[in-house]
C-alpha cells in the first residue's frame, strides 16, 4: 500500500552544512580549497580544462528548413477501421481529432492511400496523395482540399 511505504535506513542523508566554523572542517572556504577556478565558481558549461570541447570537435551536419510544412498523416485504412468514423458521411480534421487519429484539429492533415474505403465519403484535408484521390473516387466519394 502506498501509505505504508517507508524509506530504507541510511537512504536519506543530511546535506553538508557549509560555512559553519572551522571545527566542522567545512568552514571558511566550505570545502573548496584555496583560490582557483573551482573556488571561484567560474567553470562554464562544456569546459573541458582547455581541451577543445566536444561541441567544437564534432562537425556540423545537415540543414534545417525553417519553412518546412508539417502534416499529420492519416491512411485510408485507419479511417475505414475506426469505429468512431463508421457511418459518417463527411470527415474533416475535427472528426479525425475526435476519433483519435490526429492529435489536434488545428494540424494540417495529409491523407495517404494505404487501404480502401468501404463507402462513399466526403473527405476534407489539406493534402491528398494521388492514389488516395483515385480510391476515394472509385468508392463514390469526394475529396475537398482545405486551403491554408
Amino acid at each position: 500500500m502506498l501509505h505504508e511505504l517507508i524509506t530504507s535506513p541510511g537512504a536519506i542523508k543530511k546535506p553538508k552544512r557549509l560555512g559553519r566554523g572551522q571545527g566542522s572542517t567545512l568552514g571558511k572556504t566550505s570545502g573548496r580549497g584555496q583560490k582557483g577556478q573551482y573556488a571561484r565558481n567560474t567553470v562554464r558549461r562544456g569546459f573541458e580544462g582547455g581541451q577543445t570541447p566536444l561541441h567544437r570537435r564534432l562537425p556540423r551536419r545537415g540543414f534545417k528548413n525553417l519553412f518546412k510544412k508539417m502534416y499529420a498523416i492519416v491512411n485510408l485504412e485507419d479511417i475505414a477501421a475506426n469505429k468512431f468514423l463508421a457511418g459518417v458521411k463527411e470527415i474533416d480534421p475535427a472528426a479525425l481529432a475526435k476519433a483519435g487519429l490526429i492529435r489536434s484539429a488545428d494540424l494540417s492533415v495529409k491523407i495517404l492511400g494505404d487501404g480502401n474505403l468501404k463507402g462513399a465519403v466526403t473527405l476534407k484535408a489539406h493534402k491528398f496523395s494521388q492514389s488516395t484521390l483515385e480510391k476515394i473516387k472509385s468508392a463514390g466519394g469526394s475529396a475537398v482540399v482545405i486551403e491554408g
